[in-house]
């Protein structure tokens, strides 16, 4: 069992370096420089870019501000994804870091579910856990749980923290 425990811990801690810029289209009081940020595998889009978000609201306008949203070469990443998911169905084979396009106009509709809040994305982790577990665990472990369980195991994924 301690072999599993450490290909956890190595799985946890894998990283994809990531260089994110701001589209060319989007209307920006002055240049956008790119940002670069070491994302986790196991986390979300939307966990980890509150920094990216900040980064570029420096140059944008506020009247110029929507939702935003990520692609990769023309291809709209879907939040619900794991980081990790997202670069091995579209970028595994290409030079690093991996180039992420941000976009704060023209939310692709028909591509991507919006995401209004962190609580969705909380619901959206604890059910994919959920359904994780009854495939390899016959629902055992998660209905063992208690709320304050769940609520551990989502803070340690939101605040990066293997050990929660």
């Amino acid at each position: 069992m301690a072999d599993d425990k450490d290909v956890l811990r190595d799985v946890w801690f894998g990283r994809i370096p990531t260089c994110f810029t701001l589209n060319q289209d989007e209307v920006t009081e002055r240049e956008a420089e790119a940002y670069y940020l070491l994302l986790p595998r196991v986390s979300y889009l939307t966990l980890v870019t509150d920094k990216v978000k900040k980064h570029f609201l420096k140059v944008m306008r506020a009247e110029d501000v929507e939702e935003m949203w990520f692609e990769y070469e023309g291809t709209p990443l879907k939040w619900h994804y794991p980081i990790g998911v997202l670069f091995d169905l579209h970028a595994s084979n290409s030079i690093l870091p991996w180039s992420i396009t941000v976009h704060f106009k023209n939310f692709p509709d028909q591509d991507l579910l919006h995401c209004p809040s962190s609580s969705v994305i909380e619901a959206h982790f604890m059910s994919s856990i959920k359904e994780a577990d009854a495939l390899k665990h016959k629902s055992q472990v998660v209905n063992d749980m208690q709320k304050k369980d769940h609520k551990q195991l989502w803070m340690g994924l939101q605040n990066d923290d293997h050990d929660a």
